[in-house]
């Protein structure tokens, strides 16, 4: 009847029917991270509009991978006759180790597909690396960043140049259609914080005495 009050909708049409503004501003940043990345992977293909740039593209992706760093760190480590620079060397392997086991970590828990215009004809794959957030290049080329910034003594051009590179093998990741751009934010901000963490614990004859037996 007229005089009667109207039923309640269920609770799950009114989330339909009135959805947060949280939910909202989630689902356009990522139409807009997915329009934006699609755009910008100007190198994803031989016939894209930058596909002449993607053999460069490429080298760069290689110079950011985890494997030539763990090697020359490890070359490195075994070659070096000075016990601080030995102190050094052991702490970026430990740091390129921490950056490839978090990031396997948060690929393995986020499952974010690589993008759809992306070719699967990367340097050295595992598993996870079918996922792409965050952007364990981007994470590492930040890592690496302050990590030299802070413990190699450079000129200013080549500071400069270090984080250029940085800069770089991020953009690079997007123009090769491996990562969303949100990839690569989220990495480059995850290395940066990641390096804290490196530092809070720092390796030495004193706090590790083992490891350092072992040289």
């Amino acid at each position: 009847s007229g005089s009667s009050a109207a039923a309640p909708l269920p609770e799950e049409d009114c989330m339909k029917l009135n959805p947060s503004f949280l939910g909202i501003a989630l689902s356009s940043l990522l139409a807009i991270d997915l329009w934006a990345s699609k755009r910008l992977g100007v190198c994803a293909g031989e016939g894209s509009a930058w596909g002449s740039a993607r053999p460069i593209m490429k080298v760069i992706e290689v110079s950011g991978h985890g494997i030539p760093w763990l090697l020359g760190t490890f070359y490195g480590l075994c070659q070096s006759d000075s016990s601080a620079a030995r102190e050094v060397l052991l702490n970026l392997l430990f740091a390129l180790l921490l950056d490839l086991v978090l990031v396997a970590a948060v690929k393995g828990l986020v499952k974010r597909r690589r993008p759809t215009h992306n070719k699967m004809d990367m340097f050295v794959t595992i598993s996870v690396d079918k996922y792409s957030f965050p952007s364990g290049h981007a994470t590492r080329a930040a890592l690496v960043c302050r990590f030299v910034l802070h413990h190699l003594v450079l000129a200013v051009p080549l500071r400069v140049l270090v984080v250029l590179w940085a800069l770089i093998v991020g953009i690079s990741r997007v123009m090769l259609g491996r990562h969303n751009v949100t990839d690569v934010l989220f990495g480059l901000l995850l290395g940066y914080a990641l390096y804290s963490v490196v530092e809070y614990c720092w390796l030495s004859p004193l706090s590790a005495p083992a490891l350092f037996a072992l040289w």
